[in-house]
């Protein structure tokens, strides 16, 4: 088992290593819209919170793995709420901390080490997260906010939101289930402000992301980032570059053995084709 880091949604290691398994499938509501254009292209699903930090540099390896890919990729964000009893507003008086600290059972200073190994390994990213400003809150409507977007404007703007959600909670300290923040956020990246608000505003996909989070209980996550590549290949946890990038090529080669050809010269009930040069 290669060891890896993921945000956990109990205390415990299940989310870390690398495993691939039958059984795991894509969606069935997903939407093919954002496909056009993008013939035979390798679907990645991503289970993650924008609440996790190791969502966040999981997202960076995939990138940086894609870009040496060489065929076209699609990748679909999945919803995991880490506490689903988190309040819409921030506790007052209790830091991230002591938020860590209860969830865990550790101690503080416990806690303060994880956060400075997360932070850390940002750093080496690229990535500079800011906990000493995250404001702790419900992620579920910024879950509702994405699939929205994917229907809306198709899974490249998904992904686009979701980076300006990370960016949003893990550096500028946004509190991202105040309805205000995530329809300013869906604006900057191209998406009708009015029709965000209106989507908040009302209970739609609240169904769409109990599904979501119901696939994922049944392929049994219990931390994330939680990837599926392809069909039937799962790797949890920001696993390093060079592994998602080998797991994708052994999917694609996969798939590309059982892809049809393209037709060719054959005899059928009605003759043989005749070459014509």
């Amino acid at each position: 088992m290669i060891p890896a880091r993921a945000c956990a949604s109990h205390r415990g290691d299940g989310a870390k290593g690398t495993f691939l398994r039958e059984g795991a499938s894509r969606f069935p509501g997903a939407s093919e819209a954002s496909t056009l254009g993008l013939v035979n292209a390798l679907r990645v699903e991503i289970w993650s919170d924008v609440a996790c930090p190791w969502c966040w540099l999981g997202k960076r390896n995939l990138e940086a793995a894609i870009e040496h890919f060489g065929h076209p990729v699609e990748v679909v964000w999945r919803a995991f709420e880490l506490d689903p009893s988190a309040p819409r507003k921030p506790e007052p008086g209790v830091g991230l901390v002591e938020r860590l600290a209860r969830k865990y059972g550790a101690s503080r200073a416990q806690a303060q080490a994880m956060i400075d190994r997360t932070t850390q390994k940002g750093a080496e990213a690229g990535l500079e997260f800011r906990f000493d400003r995250v404001q702790p809150g419900s992620t579920f409507d910024a879950h509702r906010l994405l699939v929205w977007a994917a229907e809306h404007s198709g899974h490249e703007v998904q992904g686009a939101l979701k980076e300006r959600l990370f960016q949003a909670y893990m550096y500028e300290g946004r509190l991202v289930s105040d309805h205000e923040v995530l329809v300013e956020l869906a604006a900057e990246v191209g998406l009708p402000a009015e029709l965000a608000q209106a989507m908040l505003a009302s209970s739609d996909y609240e169904r769409a992301v109990r599904e979501e989070q119901a696939v994922a209980r049944g392929l049994e996550v219990t931390g994330v980032p939680f990837f599926v590549i392809g069909e039937h290949h799962a790797v949890s946890g920001a696993q390093p570059t060079e592994v998602l990038l080998q797991v994708m090529m052994r999917v694609q080669a996969e798939e590309d053995a059982t892809r049809p050809l393209d037709d060719a010269e054959a005899c059928g009930p009605d003759g043989c084709a005749v070459p014509t040069a």
